[in-house]
């Protein structure tokens, strides 16, 4: 592979817009530009996760996986009527979170977001990732977006609190419970 980006900055996006994969350009505030934007975002609050110390190898080889599924759901965003994903990914989401899910306790009350660093950057990439699939959802009102796109937003916030569960007994022995009656 050659080099991708030979000079940083380019000065076409000094007029508001920005180049899509397939040589359009566009606002840089159009619903498909906040769209993938937001899927990087996400991808970054992951690689900040990532970076937390002692991550346990189970999580961190997940994540790292993750990241690269949503690199490839942010170039398929980025190119109009472009399709990556497949059911497969949504598929193997299910069985990880599955198998994340199954030693935790059922709940019976809210958690609130933290229980350790990782617990809490882990809250953090679900609470993105849920404003990614709504901002995906508001392309798909637009334009056509991939099923398989959604599904995979949807399934992954759902991991991502499930695995903030994990990360928060691993840290702290317990989660951070809602007390609905406080003093």
């Amino acid at each position: 592979m050659g080099n991708r980006l030979s000079k940083i900055y380019t000065r076409t996006g000094d007029d508001g817009t920005t180049g899509l994969g397939d040589g359009t350009r566009v606002r840089k505030d159009s619903v498909r530009v906040e769209a993938f934007g937001t899927v990087d975002e996400l991808n970054s609050a992951l690689g900040v996760l990532l970076a937390v110390p002692a991550l346990p190898r189970d999580v961190a080889d997940c994540l790292t996986e993750v990241q690269h599924r949503l690199f490839d759901l942010g170039g398929e965003l980025c190119i109009p009527g472009h399709a990556v994903l497949s059911a497969e990914p949504v598929a193997g989401l299910e069985r990880t979170l599955d198998a994340f899910n199954e030693g935790l306790p059922p709940l019976k009350e809210f958690i609130l977001p933290g229980g350790g660093p990782a617990a809490a950057a882990c809250h953090l990439a679900r609470t993105i990732a849920r404003r990614a699939e709504r901002r995906v959802w508001t392309l798909a009102g637009e334009e056509m977006v991939n099923p398989h796109a959604l599904r995979y937003l949807n399934r992954l916030s759902d991991l991502l609190f499930v695995l903030a569960r994990v990360l928060a007994r691993r840290e702290r022995g317990s989660e951070v419970l809602w007390r609905h009656e406080r003093p």
